[in-house]
């Protein structure tokens, strides 16, 4: 069985202070810079969702690796773009649609700096450089809390307002905090999304739901042997 490993990055900037809330999900630039060539030098390719769909069903085969990113940070447009550019690498950055030029404001309250994200000349940058843009909902809403009609908006709407400012297919969806349940699945495939991914851990499989797919989460204490454990072996899925 093919086992594809789908990278899960956050924010690529300075490393805040020791101590603080969150600070794993934040990876230096040149510690993204390396990763990447490292990537590059064991002979994978790294992709976006969209070019790695061959793969994942089954109808191409290659060392390849999928490459995201939660919530648009500007961080990514600034630090990671460049990197991936360099080594010829795509990318899926999953946007927070109704936060266009916004903050991180769903992290208020626990410590964690706001930053900004990306606004529309940003994300159309980003497209223009070859990479590609999913949807994190419209508010980076912790589904499990909403109504129906409230889900639906998030999930749905996200997909529509991307879609209308962009003008591209957004055909991916990532679920805020790894947080979801049947019904939001469901709304999820009823939105018209090709895949959808948790924080569930694990490299992909043949056979996976598509709109379950679990992904191995990239730190600031991920060493370059950590992440070449993540992509290369079953370290990742025996955390599944």
């Amino acid at each position: 069985m093919v086992a594809i490993p789908i990278l899960m990055y956050h924010q690529v900037d300075t490393v805040p202070p020791s101590g603080t809330p969150l600070r794993g999900l934040t990876v230096s630039p040149a510690a993204f810079a390396r990763q990447m060539r490292l990537l590059k030098w064991l002979g994978y390719r790294g992709l976006s969702l969209t070019a790695l769909l061959p793969y994942l069903n089954g109808e191409r085969q290659g060392k390849v690796v999928g490459i995201t990113f939660d919530d648009g940070y500007l961080n990514n447009h600034t630090h990671a773009l460049p990197a991936l550019r360099a080594v010829g690498f795509s990318a899926t950055c999953y946007a927070v649609s109704a936060r266009p030029g916004g903050i991180n404001d769903w992290d208020t309250g626990i410590g964690v700096a706001q930053k900004p994200l990306m606004d529309v000349p940003h994300w159309r940058e980003w497209l223009s450089a070859g990479m590609e843009i999913g949807a994190h909902t419209r508010h980076h809403a912790d589904l499990t809390t909403l109504s129906d009609d409230e889900a639906h908006d998030e999930i749905a709407g996200a997909k529509r307002e991307l879609e209308e400012r962009y003008g591209v297919e957004i055909a991916h969806f990532c679920y805020p905090y790894g947080r979801y349940s049947v019904r939001d699945k469901a709304l999820v495939a009823a939105a018209g999304y090709t895949t959808a991914t948790t924080t569930h851990r694990g490299r992909a499989h043949s056979g996976d739901d598509p709109l379950l797919l679990p992904r191995a989460m990239v730190a600031n204490g991920t060493w370059p042997w950590h992440l070449w454990q993540k992509v290369a072996t079953a370290y990742e899925d025996k955390r599944r």
